[in-house]
């Protein structure tokens, strides 16, 4: 097979050297201000304080919870459609950094431009801005989820990914501690306030990225785009598809991660918006809860890199996807009138902190395990993120089709155990290859 442009010779480039290491994990600082400020904490829960319960879209009277997600569902089918393309043009010009950074600029862009979406009459910005910075925070992981191969040796590859997620969940707390004190404090408005954090949540992400964008290594060859390149990827993802056919531990593995990442990935985006709309708990309560997430995540994280070395990656998944199934069930049983719903609530978050990382990291590391030594993995990541992403469309249409249809987010909610438990069912049957199980 011929090697990628990005397969870069360790001992010519240096690509394993510290600094790179630690470049390319400094991207999760940078960037996950937007998972945590924008698509998780903050803003949901302003998106739901300033616009109607019931929103009419095209002749269609929505809820404003289920817009939101619609909204998000498109944005994640963008990718679906982009990732093939630019990965194709990456591949073959060599300018996978150029695409992680311009895709880094358009994300923390648009999350500046929300400072506009100041109420109801503004609506259709706050969704074109989450439209475009969803676009550009998940465009840009298919491109540096591809140099974690290519920068660290495999024994190495489940530390690096976990270290890269603990210090995302670190970066991201300090931010939303700091963006709390401006929005409590009463200096300012706090409908103004809030807007405010969103533009330096995009300067955040904007100015840490360029300490990872002067680190990584940029391929020795750079070639011009030319209109084949524009079905490149495309035509690659079909061959990753083909060897899939005969690769069937990758093939079972990436069925089950399609599978669980429906649950994971909607879990995060709704988690706020069900804390308001269903438990009825007041911003503090849902901060204090994504905080408490945040923090036990950084263990989570070190935590299941340490579990994948004594019982091995897939055994530690199981355990995780398990626990996400007690998320979900738990979740569903909360009920507001309870007494101790507060408490209880707390609890799931730390259920939900203690896996996230491990999930996603772990994830990550062992479909990084999985690649053929000379594949060209931009082209395998953008075919791993395709398929999250898809996993996503499926999940976040899923909660807002059955939130409409039921009027009851709590069926919305159940309905992900169930794409959990076959994820579990399916990562039992994966093997890990011998030379790195």
């Amino acid at each position: 097979m011929k090697a990628s442009l990005f397969c870069f010779n360790p001992k010519a480039m240096q690509e394993y050297s510290p600094r790179v290491q630690k470049g390319w994990a400094f991207y999760d600082w940078a960037n996950s201000v937007y998972s945590l400020v924008i698509s998780t904490a903050i803003f949901p829960i302003y998106y739901a304080s300033v616009v109607s319960d019931k929103v009419n879209v095209f002749g269609l009277e929505l809820n404003n919870t289920s817009l939101y997600t619609y909204v998000l569902s498109a944005s994640f089918f963008m990718v679906i459609l982009l990732s093939p393309i630019l990965s194709g043009i990456a591949d073959y010009t060599g300018r996978k950094k150029t695409f992680l950074r311009r895709f880094c600029y358009i994300g923390s862009i648009s999350c500046m431009a929300l400072f506009f979406f100041e109420d109801e009459s503004f609506l259709w910005l706050g969704l074109l801005g989450t439209f475009m910075a969803s676009i550009g925070f998940w465009g840009s992981l298919v491109f540096y989820n591809s140099y974690l191969p290519e920068i660290a040796p495999v024994e190495k590859q489940d530390k690096l990914s976990a270290r890269g997620f603990a210090i995302g969940y670190l970066g991201s707390s300090i931010l939303l501690i700091a963006s709390l004190v401006l929005i409590e404090s009463g200096v300012l408005e706090t409908g103004f306030a809030t807007r405010i954090v969103f533009v330096i949540t995009g300067i955040w992400w904007l100015g840490f990225a360029q300490i990872t964008f002067a680190r990584l290594p940029v391929s020795p060859a750079r070639k011009s785009i030319q209109w084949s390149t524009l079905t490149d990827g495309f035509k690659k993802l079909r061959t990753v598809w083909d060897e899939l056919k005969h690769a069937k531990n990758t093939k079972r593995f990436i069925s089950a991660f399609f599978l669980y990442s429906v649950g994971v990935q909607t879990v995060i985006l709704v988690s706020s918006l069900y804390g308001t709309k269903v438990l009825n708990l007041e911003t503090s309560q849902l901060i204090i809860t994504i905080l408490l997430i945040q923090f036990v995540g950084i263990a989570g994280s070190v935590l299941f890199s340490f579990l994948s070395k004594k019982i091995g990656n897939i055994r530690a998944l199981s355990l995780a996807v398990v626990v996400w199934v007690l998320v979900c069930v738990s979740a569903y049983l909360l009920n507001p009138n309870d007494p101790l719903v507060i408490t209880k609530f707390y609890i799931v978050g730390g259920l939900v902190g203690l896996v996230l990382g491990g999930v996603q990291s772990l994830s990550r590391s062992t479909f990084s395990k999985m690649l053929p030594q000379e594949a060209d993995h931009t082209t395998w990541f953008s075919f791993y993120d395709v398929t999250e992403k898809a996993a996503i469309v499926l999940g976040t249409f899923t909660f807002a089709f059955l939130e409409d249809v039921t009027d009851n987010m709590r069926y919305s909610i159940l309905s992900l155990t169930v794409f959990f438990f076959i994820g579990f069912v399916v990562l039992r049957f994966v093997k890990m290859p011998k030379e790195v199980a």
